[in-house]
């Protein structure tokens, strides 16, 4: 484990010479749970490094898919989704208190199977490797973020998110390790995966985070039958949380008219779900 480089983000907002600015760092994490190698890239906010903050403990926000969170040059196809400048503007506005984020990049060919839980045909994959996820992230991700960092401790002051598989590992990990996550983002999961499994284990959960945000269009995948089946189990989730007792202030579903399954997409509803997230 070793980090690789450090840089500062530009930023056209009006900035002190006081504070100092955003800034993004990129660190290597060998896995011996995965048994490859993936980086982690940290977003530190606005004022982290300076002096009167030197004992300032952070929230933060963890992101499944890393490499699609901040730059274009590595996002797919090319569009990221823009966390930073959105987080920054947050942060600025003073809708959310100072964060830090970590975009947990996946690993390219083993993405499928680190991200998926359940056996599946549709994707196919019969050995997924989802279940050590959880192991992963709580036994080497949060661990080499804490001795390096200035990190809040409790669920309060803890966030997960993902889209996509990255969605589904993420409302797998919440149900796997409760209690440790409370400030969940859940984007266009692929809740179909082997017959739906984690909506049948979903309701007899209890234990849920103390918000959750969750997203999805109607255009996800071009095919009529297709798209109104993926919104219908999307508002099954919501049924079921509604029924664990998750009322307006704890839950907000973004079902969002002619949305696609993309980058662009879950960057555009990004900024409304963090300010529901972490906001006052």
């Amino acid at each position: 484990m070793e980090e690789i480089t450090q840089h500062g983000l530009t930023s056209e907002l009006p900035t002190s010479p006081a504070v100092s600015a955003p800034e993004l760092q990129l660190h290597e994490l060998r896995s011996r749970i995965f048994h490859n190698s993936r980086l982690l890239r940290v977003w530190l906010p606005p004022g982290y490094r300076n002096a009167e903050n030197r004992d300032r403990q952070y929230p933060i926000f963890y992101l499944n898919d890393g490499q699609n969170l901040f730059d274009p040059a590595t996002a797919f196809a090319g569009v990221d989704w823009g966390v930073g400048r959105s987080t920054e503007l947050l942060i600025r506005s003073g809708k959310i208190p100072p964060l830090i984020l970590v975009g947990i990049d996946n690993t390219g060919t083993a993405r499928m199977r680190e991200y998926l839980p359940y056996r599946s045909f549709s994707p196919p994959i019969l050995r997924p490797r989802g279940k050590r996820y959880p192991d992963f992230l709580l036994d080497e991700v949060m661990p080499f973020i804490r001795e390096r960092y200035r990190i809040a401790s409790g669920p309060d002051n803890t966030g997960l998110g993902g889209s996509s598989l990255g969605g589904l590992i993420t409302l797998f990990t919440i149900l796997d390790r409760p209690g440790i996550f409370g400030r969940v983002l859940i984007e266009s999961p692929s809740l179909f995966v082997s017959h739906r499994r984690i909506l049948r284990y979903s309701r007899y959960f209890r234990q849920w985070p103390k918000r959750i945000c969750l997203g999805m269009g109607t255009r996800e995948s071009g095919r009529e039958d297709k798209d109104r089946q993926f919104v219908d189990d999307l508002r099954e989730l919501e049924r079921i949380l509604r029924h664990a007792g998750l009322g307006d202030d704890r839950l907000r579903v973004n079902i969002e008219e002619g949305a696609t399954h993309s980058e662009a997409a879950w960057g555009r509803r990004f900024p409304e779900a963090l300010a529901f997230l972490f906001g006052n």
